[in-house]
């Protein structure tokens, strides 16, 4: 398994990513996972960032937020919980934002944590080492309604599925130009 961090090397101090990763409870549905990440996608939209989706190869989904390298791990890790707490605020009933699995029964676990320092998250097209070579798989948004698992996208058929793609789901992830603004920040009172 590749488990890059959220920044580049020649900027290890300013992350260049945000990573949301939904990590369901063992009785939440799929379905509920994918509403979840829909409802990730629409907090940032409401404040002007683009998000991309990817499988987690897992047991859920990721929502990754390309950025310029321009806030350091502290506002980005501080944002993103922020995030996380107005969904908890919103839906305590299907939420949580704390990493206690106990808490977790009927609930989606919105994991923030990937977003500090010498943190990391699974890759893109990264293979996980479970049964079935489960791939960690970049879907584009309007695909979500026809993704049926988190661990759906395998060797070999992956491979197929991959040269089969007209173009790239994520093609502009690394051509988008975002960054989070005192705007950003203070709508979700980060400093």
């Amino acid at each position: 398994e590749l488990h890059p961090w959220g920044s580049r090397v020649d900027d290890v101090e300013r992350p260049d990513l945000i990573t949301f990763d939904l990590d369901p409870g063992p009785d939440v549905t799929f379905d509920v996972v994918k509403a979840a990440a829909l409802r990730v996608r629409e907090l940032l939209q409401e404040i002007g960032l683009e998000s991309f989706l990817k499988t987690s190869g897992g047991k859920g989904l990721h929502i990754n937020v390309p950025l310029q390298p321009k806030a350091d791990w502290d506002q980005v890790k501080a944002f993103a919980g922020a995030v996380v707490a107005r969904m908890v605020q919103q839906e305590p009933a299907l939420y949580i934002g704390t990493m206690t699995k106990a808490k977790r029964v009927g609930k989606i676990f919105v994991d923030f944590f990937r977003n500090g320092r010498g943190a990391t998250s699974v890759a893109p097209y990264s293979l996980r080492s479970r049964p079935g070579a489960a791939i960690s798989m970049p879907v584009r948004w309007n695909q979500i309604a026809e993704l049926t698992s988190p661990d759906q996208f395998r060797l070999p058929a992956a491979a197929k599925q991959l040269a089969a793609r007209r173009s790239d789901p994520w093609k502009e992830f690394f051509t988008v130009r975002q960054s989070l603004t005192k705007a950003m920040l203070s709508e979700y009172g980060v400093s």
